[in-house]
């Protein structure tokens, strides 16, 4: 599925270049649901834009179901099944859901019944939805729904999702939960969410620990999560994030 060699990224800071990702390897198979965690500031978002095409590597390589993709834009690689969540989803203002979902799913004479079942999917009212803009005027939880059920309906092979818990409250938080435990229930493809959220990690099949750019852990949920969970990392993380 997705191979990651001796991948490095660089950023100027003032006459230096500060290493965010250091010669990084990693390999995600077919059908899995990995979770990068880790402590803030320590390149997993990074790394998930670099798998993404939304930034370049300084050396290294990118092979996507053995294809070099290292220098394809954004644009080539969601061609070739890669989808990106960013952290914060993306507001059109005057554009309907029903739009959204015919657009990610390649088809415009999809009808507004099959549009609903992807809303459905994602534990929307789809008739409450399928008209609406996508705008201000829906909240942090059901913008990241909708952007769930717009990858459900482009189908590819690696879905990747930059904290999707970021920003929303409580009760969005546990119904996306439900929608990613069916996401791995039913996907044909492969899940990789950056996330340090333990109910996310506790879903996972593998888990990969990042931190100053280089891994540090790896492995299967049950060897790797008993390890990192209460653990001083785990809690500055926390604190971070309530502050």
């Amino acid at each position: 599925m997705l191979t990651i060699e001796n991948l490095s990224f660089q950023v100027p800071e003032g006459s230096r270049e500060k290493e965010i990702i250091k010669h990084l390897n990693l390999t995600i198979g077919d059908n899995k649901f990995v979770v990068i965690t880790g402590p803030n500031g320590g390149g997993k978002s990074t790394l998930a834009k670099l798998i993404a095409g939304i930034e370049k590597p300084t050396s290294g390589r990118i092979l996507f179901n053995g294809e070099d993709i290292t220098d394809k834009s954004i644009t080539e690689r969601a061609r070739m099944g890669i989808s990106f969540a960013f952290q914060q989803p993306v507001r059109f203002k005057g554009v309907q859901v029903l739009d959204l979902i015919r657009l990610a799913a390649g088809s415009q004479n999809m009808s507004a019944s099959e549009a609903c079942q992807y809303l459905s999917e994602v534990g929307l009212c789809a008739r409450d939805y399928i008209n609406r803009e996508v705008n201000a005027s829906l909240s942090g939880g059901e913008l990241k729904r909708i952007e769930i059920a717009t990858i459900l309906a482009r189908s590819t092979r690696l879905s990747v999702f930059d904290e999707p818990e970021a920003g929303i409250d409580l009760w969005s938080f546990n119904n996306l939960i439900q929608v990613f435990e069916r996401m791995r229930e039913k996907t044909q493809g492969s899940i990789l969410i950056i996330s340090h959220q333990e109910r996310i990690l506790n879903i996972a099949d593998e888990i990969v620990v990042i931190a100053d750019g280089e891994i540090r852990k790896q492995g299967k949920k049950e060897e790797i999560l008993p390890e990192i969970v209460g653990t001083p990392a785990a809690v500055n993380v926390c604190q971070s994030q309530r502050a």
